[in-house]
């Protein structure tokens, strides 16, 4: 079957672009610079939803590049100067199929299975690599407010084709999904700044979330085999290193999925004055009204001036400054002026760490005496020792006096440039 023919009065993709999906041909559009399509019929198809009011087919769906047999056609992509993304290699025979490599990616006592090590290394993280995390309504208010990327999270590539709230559900890290519905799906995306800020959920440092009772936990489980779980995808996914925070590059964007599979940039992040500028106008305001005690007319919601727990410093003229990470490649002074955002050398990232009960924690904050931490290494026995609370899939919280930290230091993890 070849699903061509257009009804009379419907424009054809942009540029003719095309593909070959399950030995069909469709017009389509690229997402995420071809990571994935949006396969256009003018006739039911099975897999097909109906598309939404207005677009040039009735039906359409999204699908992963890597189920695309051939591209007819110049993508928007093919101009462009980026580097693009490794794909997952899976290689297949007649001995082990997509079933059964599915299933070793499910299974936690597959976790060092070296086949499976070996797929999951091919997923990897280069500076400027797109990477999305998927939230509640409340993590977005959350982010408006000044929380950092940190936790679990995706590379854009490898998610691309999931555009549905009802897709997206399956990556969120948070108890509220009951609560929010499916209607809407919120995301951060923010542009990697070097690989060495994430680390891969396997080996025996993540022990002790794959075994994390389920009283102890939000969301789904941590298999350990680096995938998140699923009944029919293999997603790679990662966790920020010690789950701690990442600071947030220039223009990260917070983003809405209607049921359609349209994406709305809601806010994007402006680091010189560290807040979330409003993009998006009457139409999608309704997007915003089941986040908490976020208005959705506000135009800029700042992210207030507390000392971060992570943040980007860097050498200029001698002198330590705070930076700022433009990438997919500049990192430069944060400065209010444009005459002073000049380029820094020595780019690190500066976290501040200790240690109490015996627990490895970042420190997030400190406020009269107490000081919040997140667990680096969360297992049973550390989480019922410091009293932790679980406050989305991996991350540990519990406040402790100061005075009972010890090794309390700043470290810095320095990028190469």
């Amino acid at each position: 079957m070849t699903a061509t023919s257009q009804e009379p009065g419907v424009a054809e993709a942009p540029a003719g672009l095309h593909v070959t999906y399950d030995g069909a041909v469709y017009p389509a559009e690229e997402i995420a610079r071809g990571a994935a399509y949006e396969l256009f019929s003018a006739g039911a198809v099975p897999g097909f939803q109906r598309n939404r009011v207005g677009a040039r087919t009735p039906w359409h769906r999204f699908v992963h590049v890597t189920d695309v047999t051939a591209v007819h056609g110049i993508p928007p992509s093919s101009s462009s100067p980026e580097v693009p993304d490794t794909p997952l290699m899976v290689p297949l025979n007649r001995v082990q199929g997509w079933d059964a490599v599915h299933q070793l990616s499910q299974t936690p006592a597959y976790a060092g299975h070296p086949t499976l090590i070996g797929i999951r290394h091919t997923a990897t993280i280069r500076r400027g690599t797109r990477m999305v995390k998927v939230l509640s309504a409340r993590q977005l208010g959350g982010y408006l407010r000044g929380w950092l990327p940190h936790g679990f999270c995706y590379r854009e590539y490898d998610v691309a084709h999931l555009r549905l709230p009802t897709d997206l559900a399956l990556l969120r890290t948070d108890p509220d999904a009951a609560r929010d519905g499916l209607d809407v799906a919120y995301a951060l995306r923010w542009r990697a700044t070097d690989p060495a800020d994430y680390e891969i959920p396997i080996g025996d440092e993540h022990r002790g979330l794959v075994t994390m009772p389920p009283h102890d936990r939000v969301g789904a489980p941590v298999l350990g085999t680096g995938f998140t779980p699923s009944d029919r995808h293999i997603i790679p996914e990662f966790v920020t290193r010690d789950v701690g925070d990442l600071p947030l590059p220039a223009n990260a964007a917070l983003l809405a999925y209607t049921p359609d599979g349209a994406e709305v940039v809601l806010y994007t992040y402006q680091p010189e004055q560290r807040g979330w500028l409003r993009m998006v106008g009457p139409r999608w305001r309704h997007l915003l009204v089941g986040v908490p005690d976020i208005a959705p007319d506000q135009e800029y919601v700042p992210t207030g001036e507390a000392k971060r727990s992570s943040h980007l410093v860097g050498t200029y003229g001698g002198q330590e400054h705070e930076a700022v990470a433009d990438l997919p490649g500049e990192f430069r002074v944060l400065a209010m002026t444009r005459a002073a955002r000049y380029p820094v050398s020595a780019p690190r990232r500066r976290t501040r760490y200790a240690t109490w009960r015996g627990a490895p924690c970042v420190v997030l904050r400190e406020e009269s005496g107490w000081a919040r931490l997140r667990l680096c290494r969360p297992g049973p026995d550390s989480v019922a020792a410091l009293g932790a609370q679980c406050y989305e899939r991996g991350v540990y919280e519990a406040w402790a006096p100061v005075g009972e930290l010890v090794d309390d230091r700043g470290v810095d993890l320095a990028y190469p440039e």
